[in-house]
């Protein structure tokens, strides 16, 4: 029995050491791709246009895996936020 609580006390410990592990998460509003030229072009006041609709998901990414889909919000303190709409699945099944 001893060995036993050992074991579940262990196991405890490794999972509060991983759920307080830091994870970056990062929202992808949309993409764009440039040439050089007009790169360098860019200047203050400039608007580069996203392929993405105002409507359409945003990713979310946890340290660079694509973990969910979502809306921006504007949050308390006018900040934004992402409410979550989908999740991903293959970050919860294992697979890559």
């Amino acid at each position: 029995m001893a060995d036993d609580d050992d074991d579940d006390d262990g196991e405890q410990k490794s999972k509060e050491a991983i759920y307080n592990v830091d994870v970056d998460i990062s929202v992808v509003l949309g993409e764009s791709t440039l040439r050089v030229n007009q790169l360098l072009k860019l200047g203050r006041g400039a608007v580069v246009e996203l392929e993405q609709r105002t409507s359409d998901p945003v990713e979310i990414f946890a340290n660079d895996v694509l973990i969910a889909r979502g809306e921006v919000v504007i949050t308390a303190g006018d900040k934004i936020g992402v409410t979550l709409t989908e999740l991903v699945k293959s970050i919860y099944s294992g697979k890559g």
